[in-house]
């Protein structure tokens, strides 16, 4: 089985999945199998083996990984079972967003600008990128790893990020001037300079930005419905719903509207850009009074 597993593996990372995990894991999986004299994937002995998993979380994720793999080595040989695939009953669950106000962004841009030491190019830098991220949706990972180089005249290019994508992010003009702005106060630098820098001249570290962020969503006093603390991420969640409301109307004008914006955003799958549907009430409402209309006229046909 492991010869078949990286067979596998070699097909996913040539259609530019990492596969990193799931070597690991199918590797582990395999050995298992081996041990216990079984060439093709039986049931019980998956869910043995994915049971050592120290949570019910961890249990499903190596449950899962082996039902993709025998999904498809099934294809050619049936000798292979296909495990249940929630077997664990594990559900995953998302946290639920904070969407951010113009008024409170505005507000955090402001406090950034006032951060110390005073006359440094710290305020800037960090008003500057919460503007970015709050105008174009960009991952706070993709944003700390641009260069000088993915600042162009047609927008910023993302490269090899998450899910291995690169991507071209156009900005709308006052973003443009915005970062172009901070690039000119910054001086001069080119290739691979970092568009945001410390003091020293070194790409921001996340946990820098995400601790600082943190502090103004406090001293501007922020605070989400779900009592959890507004987060750096929920900028581009709050991008992503603003776009979203801004859908057309119609079936088709609104289907093409998401997949455009999916791209933009550079996600996996277009399941990611629709979770943030859930993200407001007149969103959910609206999807509600939409359905609601179709199946009436089905209804009435």
């Amino acid at each position: 089985m492991l010869e078949t597993i990286e067979t596998y593996l070699a097909l996913r990372r040539a259609t530019g999945f990492a596969m990193s995990n799931a070597e690991h894991l199918l590797k582990s999986f395999g050995a298992w199998a081996a041990e216990r004299g079984h060439a093709y994937v039986h049931t019980q002995t998956a869910i043995d083996w994915a049971a050592l998993g120290p949570s019910i979380a961890q249990r499903d994720a190596r449950l899962k990984t082996v039902c993709r793999f025998a999904r498809h080595i099934r294809i050619e040989d049936l000798r292979h079972e296909l495990p249940p695939a929630n077997h664990f009953g594990a559900r995953k669950r998302r946290r639920p967003p904070h969407i951010y106000s113009g008024t409170e962004i505005g507000r955090l841009i402001e406090a950034a600008g006032r951060l110390r030491p005073q006359g440094c190019l710290r305020s800037l830098t960090y008003a500057t990128l919460i503007a970015l991220l709050a105008a174009t949706g960009l991952r706070i990972s993709e944003a700390l790893k641009l260069t000088f180089t993915d600042v162009t005249s047609d927008g910023l290019l993302i490269r090899e990020t998450k899910f291995r994508k690169t991507r071209l992010v156009p900005l709308h003009e006052t973003a443009a001037a915005g970062l172009q702005g901070y690039l000119d106060r910054r001086g001069p630098g080119s290739g691979d300079d970092p568009v945001f820098a410390n003091m020293h001249g070194r790409p921001l570290r996340y946990i820098a930005v995400k601790e600082t962020f943190d502090r103004l969503v406090g001293k501007v006093g922020i605070r989400s419905t779900s009592g959890l603390r507004p987060r750096l991420h929920d900028l581009r969640h709050t991008f992503t719903m603003r776009a979203l409301q801004g859908s057309p109307s119609s079936r088709t004008g609104c289907g093409a509207h998401m997949v455009a914006l999916a791209t933009y955003m550079g996600d996996v799958n277009i399941y990611s850009t629709y979770w943030c549907l859930e993200a407001a009430a007149d969103l959910v409402r609206d999807i509600a009074a939409s359905g609601e209309a179709f199946l009436s006229e089905g209804a009435q046909a």
